[in-house]
């Protein structure tokens, strides 16, 4: 337990500040070169106004949802980060078990800091794997394997670390992340230095490879890294089950889009074929409110679990989700609505002049 007693996200992150050390604070809290984007995605979210509704029964409200036929009890799912020993020394296990307790989702990283098979014993709630096309195809095809026998019931693709990020924080602090046990040590994956040999993500991945990877396991795939609305529809068009819209915290493309602002196209490009989920920025259960009603089954959030785990190890994580569900369901009522489902583009606005929320829309062929 902790004397901290943190209302909001904001807050646990400044207690989590205090008691993690400056690397491993800014590795988690930073982004690519000059963190613009990272720094304007509040304020494009800030930007999202929320119409207030009146005299309706609200008195019966229904959070659940479902995400690939699982239920979940509340549309925020935890992201897949990696190294959470670097927050609490029960790391991983510590999430899946919040999360499970929570009624949502984990998405285990691939740089986690144990074994996948270690977290799926911990796991109370449905939990999937991320997986990345590495150079080996072997080595993709093995891990794919191993999520299948631990019990995983999805492998959700990164394909956005397809190139060797430049993140200053780091450099300053000559910060150098533990490798994985997930991985043969020889072959240094896994750690925050990919080596960028056989063994790191493949920049010569294409929509083919993922054709390929669809056919070779019986999990579905959920693509993560998708910003442009063609490449939500080539998603769909060769395999994808869902995408999940991420510019991945910003930590690997500055001066970008925030996630939200092109949410909108991905919805409408796929045209309710596959899912569509979002992470990017979310801290408030009004930005939850936000993406939903742009079109996401649900949103997942990366930093906030560390921020959890940092200051109470799995009761943080679950009481930072809790914050999240609680303020949803209490922006849900003011805006007069009963289920995740009926929140749609019409219960916001914007006042931004840089955000289209309304798309003419695009075909795609």
């Amino acid at each position: 337990m902790t004397d901290a007693n943190p209302v909001n996200i904001y807050e646990y992150e400044e207690v989590a500040r205090t008691k993690l050390g400056k690397g491993e604070y800014d590795f988690i809290a930073g982004a690519a070169t000059d963190e613009i984007t990272l720094r304007r995605t509040r304020a494009v979210l800030d930007s999202i106004v929320m119409k207030p509704r009146m005299l309706v029964d609200i008195s019966d409200k229904d959070m659940s949802t479902t995400v690939l036929g699982q239920e979940i009890s509340f549309p925020v799912m935890l992201d897949p980060a990696g190294n959470h020993s670097a927050a609490h020394p029960d790391a991983e296990l510590a999430t899946a078990r919040a999360a499970g307790s929570a009624g949502t989702l984990m998405v285990l990283s691939a740089q986690a800091s144990r074994t996948l098979e270690e977290v799926s014993q911990a796991a109370s709630g449905p939990i999937w794997y991320q997986q990345y096309f590495f150079k080996d195809r072997g080595l993709t095809l093995e891990m794919a394997r191993r999520a299948e026998e631990a019990g995983y019931s999805a492998l959700c693709l990164t394909v956005d670390a397809k190139v060797k990020p430049k993140r200053e924080r780091n450099i300053r602090n000559n910060y150098q992340g533990p490798a994985s046990p997930n991985y043969d040590p020889s072959l240094n994956v896994g750690g925050s230095s990919w080596t960028f040999g056989l063994d790191a993500p493949s920049g010569a991945a294409t929509y083919e490879d993922l054709d390929w990877l669809a056919s070779n396991t019986r999990l579905p795939l959920v693509v993560k890294g998708i910003m442009v609305a063609e490449d939500g529809y080539q998603s769909a068009e060769h395999g994808a089950k869902a995408v999940i819209v991420s510019n991945h915290g910003t930590r690997y493309l500055d001066t970008t889009f925030a996630t939200i602002e092109v949410l909108p196209e991905v919805v409408d490009a796929v045209n309710g074929n596959i899912e569509v989920y979002m992470d990017g920025g979310i801290r408030r259960g009004s930005d939850v409110f936000k993406a939903l009603a742009l079109g996401a089954r649900a949103v997942l959030i990366g930093r906030p679990l560390f921020w959890g785990l940092a200051v109470d190890g799995e009761d943080g994580v679950k009481s930072v989700l809790e914050m999240l569900r609680d303020e949803l369901e209490a922006t849900m009522g003011m805006c007069g609505k009963t289920t995740v489902e009926s929140i749609d583009r019409d219960s916001i606005a914007t006042v931004s002049p840089l955000l289209s929320l309304f798309p003419t829309g695009t075909e795609f062929r």
